[in-house]
């Protein structure tokens, strides 16, 4: 089972067990963190498409660590006008461990409702 889910405006292709570096969050190392914007569940056989989420799903986590990336160099440079610019950048990230994938209740209120019928 796998879903994609959008945090910090990207989107990412998670499963059970996978270990995701999302963009900074706010959230301490070891807490449990939850995301709700689930774009797309498949099970294998079946695949739930959201309009633009798909209701009742969720996909919780673990902060496993923050850091920061590799070092890049912006350089910046203008032909013949002795215009030149060096900067280094790393972006910070979010380490976080996919613990599960929780489907909607629907069962309990498919039992109460066959409950009524009978």
């Amino acid at each position: 089972m796998y879903a994609i889910i959008e945090s910090c405006g990207k989107q990412y292709k998670v499963a059970q067990g996978d270990v995701v570096f999302f963009e900074k969050l706010d959230a301490e190392e070891g807490k449990k963190v939850t995301f709700d914007k689930v774009v797309l569940v498949s099970d294998g056989e079946k695949i739930e498409i959201g309009n633009p989420y798909v209701k009742g799903f969720k996909v919780e986590g673990k902060v496993v660590a923050h850091g920061k990336g590799k070092k890049i160099l912006v350089f910046k440079y203008k032909a013949k006008k002795n215009y030149r610019r060096t900067q280094g950048h790393r972006q910070p990230y979010t380490k976080v461990e996919i613990t599960s994938i929780k489907k909607p209740a629907a069962k309990k209120a498919e039992a109460t409702a066959e409950k009524v019928e009978a």
